[in-house]
């Protein structure tokens, strides 16, 4: 089974979201929603930390993989699932086809994070290096779907793994519901589609800010001009946020849905990774360091205000961590 095709991509809703949790409360427990008094304090504000990166494969994407392994037709289950990732979606999909009996081969591309590509094949799913970036394993990722006849699985233009990661957001609303902003990363942008479906059904006065890497800003591009913006490659070390494709699906809701997108530097970033081991005791990969980088370049605009932070991962590599806390 080839990828399917754009026009049959339908927004996901509350709803859906709704029913993802029956499925992913079954086989991934709750995770916390800190309050460090130390964010707080350095934002001026009433901070709410999502640990995503406390996951069994330390990112929010588990939830995606869970709901759609879960929906897998029977010639789906014989066929394999095949996928693009640079690691947590990649983890994501190898620990769904494990929990659900099924063959997952992952395309990663060459220099993808060691740790992330480890675990994927700890969790049984064959790895296969190719290209240069992600878009470079996601073209020949799709290859290998029309090839073998395998389930693509997109890692951004799927409704499924929208809905299952918004089932994140849901969670935070369940503790906070009078929040009034939400901080959430953006690489493909799953994860910020699925926070604000649910953030805009629940608390329609929610702003929702997406948060990219100003040296991967392809998604942010298009957000700005509302048409899909392709750009060079990325340059970041944040590996969740390195997408110089937009994926159409995500592109659309966060056109929609979303209040505003920053961009945050490489410093800034390095500087959030420092900040949450320093004051929330939590280890963050880069991706899930940019909504506090994101909430910090805001400033006085939160000043008083109940802000959530989606802390999506906490994949770092001892060498990145290494490096980032020796320029702290």
């Amino acid at each position: 089974m080839a990828a399917r095709p754009a026009a049959d991509l339908r927004e996901p809703d509350l709803a859906d979201v709704l029913a993802a949790r029956r499925i992913v409360d079954r086989h991934l427990r709750r995770t916390p929603l800190l309050n460090p008094a130390g964010l707080s304090e350095l934002l001026g504000a009433d901070v709410y930390v999502k640990c995503e990166n406390m996951q069994p494969i330390g990112a929010f994407k588990i939830r995606g993989g869970i709901n759609l392994g879960y929906h897998l037709t029977p010639a789906e289950r014989a066929g394999g699932l095949v996928t693009a990732s640079t690691g947590n979606h990649g983890q994501s999909i190898a620990y769904a086809a494990r929990t659900f009996g099924v063959r997952a081969t992952i395309y990663a591309p060459e220099g993808a994070n060691q740790f992330k590509l480890a675990s994927m094949r700890r969790l049984g799913a064959d790895v296969v290096l190719f290209g240069k970036d992600f878009d470079d394993a996601r073209a020949r990722a799709e290859e290998d779907a029309v090839e073998t006849g395998a389930r693509f699985v997109s890692s951004g233009d799927e409704p499924l793994l929208i809905a299952g990661v918004g089932t994140a957001t849901l969670e935070v609303l369940e503790e906070v519901p009078d929040l009034d902003y939400l901080f959430v990363p953006v690489g493909g942008g799953s994860g910020a589609s699925g926070a604000a479906i649910v953030a805009k059904a629940i608390n329609p006065r929610l702003k929702v800010i997406g948060v990219q890497a100003a040296g991967a800003p392809a998604v942010y591009e298009s957000w700005k001009a509302r048409r899909p913006v392709s750009l060079g490659r990325p340059e970041t070390f944040a590996d969740g946020l390195a997408t110089r494709v937009p994926f159409e699906l995500p592109l659309r809701i966060m056109i929609r849905l979303l209040d505003d997108m920053l961009t945050v530097s490489e410093e800034e970033l390095r500087e959030a990774v420092v900040l949450y081991l320093e004051q929330a005791h939590q280890v963050a990969e880069g991706a899930g360091a940019a909504p506090l980088a994101g909430a910090r370049k805001l400033g006085g605009a939160i000043g008083g205000k109940k802000v959530g932070l989606i802390l999506s991962g906490g994949n770092l590599t001892l060498e990145t961590l290494r490096s980032i806390l020796a320029g702290a």
